[in-house]
């Protein structure tokens, strides 16, 4: 194996991924280190959706985020010659004619319009519990993340760019030239190690705020729906009459394991937005790497000069995580400044 890189990235979800990516466009060489340990990318529903549609409004950066996400993806997909997004519809299940109302209220802000449609869609599905029909959001889909990560790992393997292992932090030295690693040498090592960060004794002040995440899979033949549908849970249909079923908030139970108390609640969510039967046929949780004030962290170590941190995507990895990737490669390759609403320096 080669022992020198441009960089070193330690964690394979969608923010290491990401930034490899940076590399790999600028023909930068790399070495990425990742365990498997943490499992938010992989639990992630893969939905990409510009809107908030609890609150009907628009993302921070949503435009930048999803214009260059679409690329980003695209790019992978010819790379690893597989599909990884599928184009489907979301639909905001109504609970009351407010809520339409509401709905379209926003459809009419010049950063919504493109992303709202303007009509409500009555419900035909027998199955489906929506009186008061559904609105749909545009430009939206799906990543299929688990495809991604396992493809993306091969491709790294055949190329002998990764070593699956944990990363030992006592191992790592550092000087104002380089990091070095065991036998590996670098100019710049990246952490993007998702509710790993919590164990990285480099970065301690960091105010995350990780929430658990459970999602289940159903199997419901008689639902037959083609579109993401929103209520009090999602349900996104994955092919062969299997649907996702998401996600839990939970913020002191910051274990990999699932639980009866995740569980229920997605079935009373579910059952309150669909009559037909249902059988679950897998349940998983993960830890999100979510932050107080619901911005990304990424930025330089405020003593190791070539040391850098890539966290914090919350929920929405799927879209902002080529964005911040971008900034992040920019800022140490070209010296443009980070954002400060993103950047770690904003909790010294």
């Amino acid at each position: 194996m080669k022992e020198e890189f441009d960089y070193i990235v330690v964690g394979l979800g969608l923010a290491g991924i990401s930034f490899c990516e940076q590399l790999r466009r600028n023909h930068k060489s790399v070495i990425v280190i990742n365990d498997n340990s943490q499992k938010s990318s992989v639990v992630a529903g893969g939905l990409y959706n510009p809107v908030v549609l609890k609150r009907f409004t628009s993302i921070w950066k949503g435009d930048e985020q999803l214009d260059l996400a679409m690329q980003h993806y695209k790019v992978l997909e010819d790379l690893l010659k597989t599909t990884l997004d599928y184009k489907i519809p979301v639909y905001r299940k109504f609970a009351s004619i407010e809520e339409q109302n509401n709905w379209f209220t926003a459809a009419d802000k010049p950063k919504l319009t493109k992303y709202l449609s303007n009509k409500v869609i009555q419900n035909t599905n027998k199955s489906i519990n929506a009186d008061f029909g559904f609105g749909e959001v545009l430009r939206t889909g799906r990543i299929d993340v688990n495809k991604l990560i396992k493809s993306y790992k091969t491709f790294l393997d055949y190329n002998g760019l990764v070593l699956s292992e944990s990363f030992d932090y006592g191992a790592l030295k550092k000087d104002e030239q380089k990091v070095t690693y065991r036998n590996i040498k670098a100019k710049h090592i990246i952490f993007a190690e998702g509710f790993g960060v919590t164990k990285n004794p480099f970065f301690t002040s960091l105010q995350l705020s990780p929430t658990k995440g459970e999602l289940l899979t159903i199997y419901a033949p008689e639902l037959k729906i083609d579109f993401v549908l929103k209520g009090p849970v999602f349900l996104i249909p994955i092919g062969n009459d299997l649907y996702v079923v998401g996600s839990t908030y939970e913020l002191y139970d910051l274990t990999h394991n699932t639980t009866e108390k995740g569980k229920t609640k997605l079935i009373n969510g579910l059952k309150s937005m669909i009559s037909c039967p249902f059988e679950i046929v897998n349940h998983v949780a993960g830890i999100r790497p979510t932050v107080r004030d619901r911005r990304p962290m990424l930025g330089r170590h405020p003593k190791f000069k070539n040391m850098y941190l890539l966290n914090g995507l919350g929920t929405r990895g799927v879209m902002i995580g080529p964005y911040v990737a971008k900034k992040l490669y920019e800022f140490i390759e070209r010296g443009m400044p980070l954002e400060k609403e993103i950047d770690i320096a904003r909790f010294d």
